[in-house]
């Protein structure tokens, strides 16, 4: 017979429209592969000019929104909002107002709403955190954002919208090589108590209805599929539980692998008395987070408890010690010693139990309060100054990247253009993005840079042409004054 392989769990992502490059680095990689030289000034003219022109459009939207985040700013914005003696009502079209713009940022940045599905597939494994983590949700407020998809409803929005959304961004990888012994040792445990559970039948008395419920349930299956598509994205999660464990590799190291979301976002808004309404929302922003550890994002975490298996152990233990003990009584000559030292055995094993759990809740609410401080980027303001700068940034690599494709191919039609972008990225960069082709076509339509024929296909202006086109800048003015003025 031969060994058996060891189990692959390859996730299956939706590859993303962002353009993972610094717009310097990406200007600076384009211009070189111009090839009249005198262009290449006018090429890196251009790309200023376009940032600040996007920069313009946005910039009457970014203070509106920065405006309204001000009177609801956690810290801050009840005093303001009493400063200004706004009705409920016009507090109520304020809120709306705020979320409709931050959203519109959130899609033009990339950020997507975390779905149920990814959720499930995220959290169908164990990275760091091995407690079952849940949110308080006595302690959210759920009228905001029931209100608010009501009124302006969305495609997918995950089963706690009405308490708070997350939204992610960019996928990367985090690895670890240790020995894990002790999860390792805790894998073997588990897979002993589960042919334990299975050959005695505890297992289905116990756990035939969440068997039939997750049965039931399709949208709680993490499908693993090894067909390769396009514009999907396939990245392999390697866990100690799906490793073939032996002496050789109980003993050695191992490298473990887990999918992170790069970027992710939190918003929600703390319950709060009718009487003394709490109008604050939170903004949270976190990076290189573990799928399988999301939990550490969740706003208003419980304390962990005991998990089922956990409460297995105590009843099973209970049970044997209790059968036992009345065994050894029903004997002849019961001996009390015997029955004394069963009845501590049982105890103290119950009680290990118990102090070696709390243990574990002290470890993980350090691990938690660690990574949060590691990874959490900033919040309130200072997120949506991120988003701001983020969406400009996005914006502006597709305007360049499609127009320089525009220039080396003439014309081209709007799924020529899409392809030739994302080949000329994988090529130079070696990245895969899915090109978002429609929103750089308008830009440039709105910028006034190409044109099309009545064949669908698009042409470029020349260079020096589109130049003149948006003109000279207010920057450009004010860096020619300090130039002029001798100012650094």
């Amino acid at each position: 017979m031969g060994k058996k392989e060891k189990k692959r769990e390859v996730m299956r992502l939706e590859r993303e429209s962002v353009i993972p490059i610094l717009k310097h680095r990406l200007v600076a990689a384009l211009s070189s592969l111009i090839e009249r030289k005198a262009d290449r000034p006018e090429f890196v003219k251009l790309c200023g000019r376009v940032e600040y022109a996007i920069r313009a459009w946005y910039n009457l939207q970014f203070e509106e929104m920065m405006y309204l985040h001000s009177f609801f700013d956690p810290v801050h914005g009840a005093r303001k909002l009493e400063q200004q003696n706004l009705t409920p009502e016009d507090i109520d079209s304020s809120e709306e107002k705020l979320l409709t713009d931050l959203l519109q940022v959130m899609e033009k940045s990339n950020f997507k709403i975390l779905t149920d599905y990814e959720i499930n597939v995220a959290l169908s494994a164990q990275y760091r955190l091995n407690l079952p983590i849940k949110v308080d949700e006595s302690k959210l407020d759920k009228k905001l954002l029931r209100r608010y998809f009501s009124k302006y409803p969305h495609d997918d929005l995950p089963f706690f919208a009405d308490k708070y959304i997350i939204f992610r961004r960019g996928i990367g990888i985090d690895r670890r090589t240790d020995y894990f012994f002790k999860t390792k040792l805790n894998t073997i445990i588990a897979r002993w108590w589960r042919h334990f559970l299975k050959y005695t039948g505890i297992k289905r008395i116990f756990f035939r209805k969440s068997s039939a419920q997750s049965n039931s349930n399709p949208r709680g299956r993490v499908q693993i599929n090894s067909e390769a598509e396009p514009d999907n994205l396939y990245i392999e999660r390697i866990r100690i539980e799906n490793m073939k464990l032996s002496i050789s590799n109980l003993l050695s190291k191992n490298t473990i692998q887990e999918p992170t979301f790069e970027r992710i976002i939190v918003l929600y808004r703390q319950a709060s008395d009718e009487a003394d309404m709490d109008r604050g929302i939170y903004l949270k922003h976190f990076k290189n987070i573990p799928m399988a550890d999301m939990e550490i994002v969740l706003p208003e975490k419980q304390i962990p408890s005991l998990t089922p298996v956990d409460w297995v152990k105590f009843v099973v233990s209970a049970v044997i010690g209790l059968v036992t003990v009345l065994t050894s009584l029903q004997m002849p000559k019961a001996d009390i010693r015997i029955i004394s030292g069963i009845l501590f055995a049982l105890v103290g094993y119950c009680v290990k139990t118990y102090l070696t759990f709390q243990k574990n809740v002290v470890a993980y609410q350090t691990l938690i309060a660690r990574s949060v401080y590691d990874k959490q980027l900033d919040s309130g303001r200072g997120t949506l100054l991120h988003l701001c700068d983020d969406m400009i940034q996005q914006e502006v690599k597709e305007v360049i990247v499609s127009f320089f494709i525009l220039m080396q191919k003439g014309t081209a039609t709007r799924q020529d253009i899409d392809l030739h972008c994302e080949e000329l990225i994988k090529k130079e960069f070696n990245v895969n993005c899915n090109f978002d082709v429609d929103d750089a076509v308008k830009k440039l339509e709105k910028l006034g840079l190409i044109v099309q024929d009545a064949d669908g296909n698009y042409s470029c202006v020349e260079l020096k042409h589109a130049n003149k086109i948006i003109g000279t800048t207010a920057e450009e003015v004010v860096m020619k004054a300090r130039e002029g003025a001798g100012i650094p």
